[in-house]
Formats: C-alpha cells, structure tokens, sequence
C-alpha cells in the first residue's frame, strides 16, 4: 500500500510541475516545483506503466483532479480559481446568457462582465484560462508518454482505456483554448503553442488547422481505443465523451455537419443516458447519478470545496456569493423568450421586486435553506448532458440540410418541456436554426454551453435589463471583447510569441 500510494502522490505531483523554475508560462504553459527525483524517474515510470496498472490510473485519476480542484489557474486567493467550471462561468458572462445582477464582492464584475481581461492582456485572468488548460495538456502529455508515446498504442485493455482518457482530455483542453484565445475559425491563423510532450522546450504558436487536425486525431484515436471501456465512474470520460468532445471540435471547425450529426446519432442511439422529464428540470442539477448526466464529478467532503468553488459563486442554497450579494442570474431578454408553460421557465424566481429576480434558485440547488447550513461542498458537477446530444445533432442536421432529422431531435427535446411541441414539426430553414439555438440557450443555461453555441451560431448578443453594463449593446461573437488575450507571462517568457491573435 505504501509503494502504491508514493505512486498516486508521485503522479500527482507530476502533474503539476515542470523541470525548471522558470516563470509560469515557460515550458508547456504550466510552473511548479522541480520534478521530484527521490523515488522514481521518467524512464522508470514509463517502463512501470507497462506492466503496473496503477502508474497510469493514478495519472488519469490526477488529470480528474485537477478539473475541480481550487487554484488549478495559479492563483492562491482568487474565488474564481476552481477549474473547469470556473471558466464555464466566464463563458455564461461573456456571451451575456448569465448576468450578473447584483454586485457586493466584485468577482466577475470588472475583468469578466466589464470585459477588462479580454481588452488587456496583462490582466489576471487571461493568466488563469491559459495556464489551467495548458496544466491539463501538461497532465494528459505525462500519461501519454508513461504508456509509450504519441505514436504508440498500448497491448494491455487496461493501458488502450488510460491512453484513450489522456487523449480525449488533451483534445479537451485545447478545444476550449481554442473557443477562447480565438474569435472563429481561421485555418491559416498562428494561434497556440501545441505541445505534444511533458518537457520540452517553448514552441511558436500553430495555426489553427494544425491545432484541430491534432484535436480530430487524438479524439478519432481515443473513439477506438475506449471500444469495450466500462467504466467505474462518471468522472472518467468513456466512448461516448470521446465522440460529444469530436462533435464539438468539428461543430466549431464547421464544414464537417454530416460528421456531427453520425457521431451525435451514435451517442444517442447507445442507450446509455436519459433526457430528464418535464418535472426533473428542478431536480437541483446536483446528483452525479442523473442518467441524463454523461460526464460529471461525485463531489464529497473529502474533497474539501467550500465557497471556493462553482456552488459558491452560483447557488443560492449554499453559502455562497449568490446567497451574500453576488446575484447570477439569467439574463432577462433571454427570460422572456421562455414561454409561460415551459416547465425551464419555473427553474428561475421570477418576483420582479425582489433583488433576486431571475436567480436559479430552482434549477440549481444544495440545500433547502438560502444561505445553505454547512460551508462544506458536497453537491456535484456536471459536465457533460445527453440533452446537449440531441441539441448538437439538430442542429448539425439542420446546417446540412438534413431538416427531417433536424426536427426530431429537437422535438424530443422539447416535447420534454413543453404540453405541446407540434410547432416544431413547421420549422424550416433559418427558424429551425433559430429555434434550436435558443432551445440550447434555455435548456444548457448555466452549464457552460452557452458561449460555445454563440461561436458556432455566429450570433450577436444584446445583453437583457437585469445586468449592470453593456445593456442593449449588440455584441457580434467575433468581437474582441469574446475573446482572452495571450497572458503577459507568456509574452515575456516565450521567445517565440510576441504578439496577440488577431
């Protein structure tokens, strides 16, 4: 138990540093302490992982970690630093879906919602995104390398499934890099450093087309190798992961729709997930064990999440900010395009006086009582929903034309929420389109889809009365202002990068 515990804090540890103490954006984007060299080196964890399992489970299980652990963005004060769904909330602020409504403490107010860290790249935050996906690519880069490689492919189940889940969180992060650090889809545009391997020396940026071409290959790779892959908790990204993260990447890509309508298909025929019923939509949002839920985390005490964290910032059943007086709500214009017997429209209070208008109070919540009774998170995170499958798939059919299986995919959707969904059946042409990106809208509020549905529609917001900026400005999704610019770290500290994308 010892040898297999050194093991796990090893990986851990691993996964967080890097061979030389150079400022934070040197070598792979991430900073730490030097590699610990007491118990085992590279090579010996490489040959390891041959033959012990538990060398790359305890990488895998690091990479997991490190997607709700506070701080991941390098940041030991900041409230915001909390990992993956820290940065699902600047996307909700950017597009303008979530609106900050009330503001006491200041946390997103002035580099997120006043759009100060899109327009300055020495702000903090631009800081935050880039070093916790690159903390990621770092991460998945050391699991690839114990099982063999990038051009390796591992002969046990056991070490196809870990390099499977590497890869697929490889893709992960500079999926979501590319969503910010780029305004659309531009096939020759320099935009990141693609670093392939745990160490190494800084790299130019690639463009674009290299970065998706990486994203398809390592996602198509990781589609084959998680075949058979059951596995033991929702926190671990499985096949159908895989094919939603490649649906993704080509949906933003564009040109590829037929490609995401058959892989959406895929994961709905599977018959692994449910949509939830009509009267589930106020069920919380907190139990990993949904079965609409694809991908999500179980989180415990153990885990140790307090205000710091996603349920601080946006419940008001917990003790949280959006209990104390930073009210996030859904941005009102948004509110409205809700009809009265859709059962999402009861997910939100809706007493006009109140300071907490348009609050989620009943879509998402962890206790029974505002202000919630303990400061100990135990509420889970979701990830990942089937329903966004079916919205993905309409959508992808609807771009290519395909019409007839656009509309039943979002039917069955909408027939979920509302007593009557008939008028889906006359949709066509851009009402169809129009209907499914606000049903996403609606249906994925709050859970980070938002902003990336923004990019793919090409769409412009206009941000609804209840936030306290911008209210009535059009803001196209190429705007500079949806965009994070490359941190101040990385210009001074990567030789090769001296100037912002475009």
């Amino acid at each position: 138990m010892k040898k297999i515990l050194n093991i796990t804090l090893l990986a851990a540890a691993l996964s967080i540093s890097f061979s030389c103490s150079d400022e934070l954006l040197q070598n792979n984007g991430v900073s730490g302490e030097s590699q610990p060299t007491d118990e085992f080196t590279n090579a010996q964890l490489e040959q390891g992982a041959l033959t012990n399992e538990e060398i790359p489970a305890a990488f895998i299980t690091g990479i997991y970690a490190q997607m709700f652990q506070t701080g991941t963005g390098g940041t030991n004060l900041n409230h915001d630093d909390f990992g993956q769904k820290g940065y699902d909330i600047y996307g909700d602020m950017l597009c303008g879906d979530m609106a900050l409504s009330v503001s006491t403490y200041g946390w997103y107010r002035s580099d997120i919602t006043e759009f100060q860290a899109p327009l300055d790249f020495t702000r903090g935050r631009n800081r935050m995104v880039w070093r916790y996906y690159y903390r990621l690519v770092r991460s998945a880069n050391n699991v690839i390398q114990t099982l063999g490689g990038n051009d390796f492919t591992p002969e046990t189940d056991f070490n196809k499934h870990a390099m499977g889940q590497a890869l697929v969180m490889r893709a992960h992060s500079y999926f979501y890099l590319t969503q910010y650090f780029q305004k659309e889809y531009n096939a020759t545009e320099e935009i990141l450093p693609l670093y392939l391997e745990p160490i190494g020396s800084n790299l130019p940026k690639s463009t674009a087309a290299e970065i998706y071409a990486q994203m398809e290959k390592d996602l198509t790779d990781a589609i084959t190798l998680l075949n058979g892959f059951n596995r033991s908790d929702k926190v671990q990204v499985n096949q159908d992961v895989a094919r939603m993260m490649l649906a993704y990447v080509l949906g933003a890509k564009g040109g590829r729709d037929t490609d995401v309508a058959t892989l959406t298909q895929q994961v709905i025929n599977s018959g692994n997930y449910t949509m939830l019923a009509s009267g589930e939509v106020t069920n919380g949002f907190s139990d990993y064990s949904s079965p609409s839920w694809m991908w999500g985390v179980d989180l415990t005490e153990t885990n140790e999440l307090d205000l710091v964290s996603w349920w601080g910032q946006i419940d008001a059943f917990s003790y949280s900010y959006a209990w104390a007086g930073d009210y996030k709500a859904i941005d009102s214009d948004l509110y409205a395009a809700i009809p009265n017997d859709d059962t999402r429209k009861g997910q939100f209070y809706n007493v006009s006086t109140s300071g907490r208008y348009l609050q989620p109070l009943f879509k998402f919540f962890a206790s029974s009582e505002i202000g919630g009774t303990s400061r100990t998170v135990t509420a889970d995170y979701v990830y990942m929903r089937i329903e966004e499958a079916y919205l993905l798939n309409a959508e992808a059919n609807a771009k290519s034309g395909n019409e007839g299986a656009a509309r039943t995919s979002l039917k069955a959707l909408v027939e979920r929420r509302v007593p009557d969904a008939s008028y889906v059946d006359a949709l066509s042409g851009q009402a169809l389109l129009d209907e499914i990106y606000l049903q996403t809208r609606i249906e994925l509020w709050g859970e980070g889809k938002s902003f990336l549905a923004m990019k793919r529609f090409k769409a412009t917001t206009s941000r609804g009365d209840n936030h306290l900026s911008f209210v009535g400005e059009a803001i196209p999704y190429n705007d500079e202002r949806m965009q994070f610019e490359i941190p101040l770290d990385e210009i001074q500290n990567n030789p090769f990068i001296s100037n912002q994308n475009q």
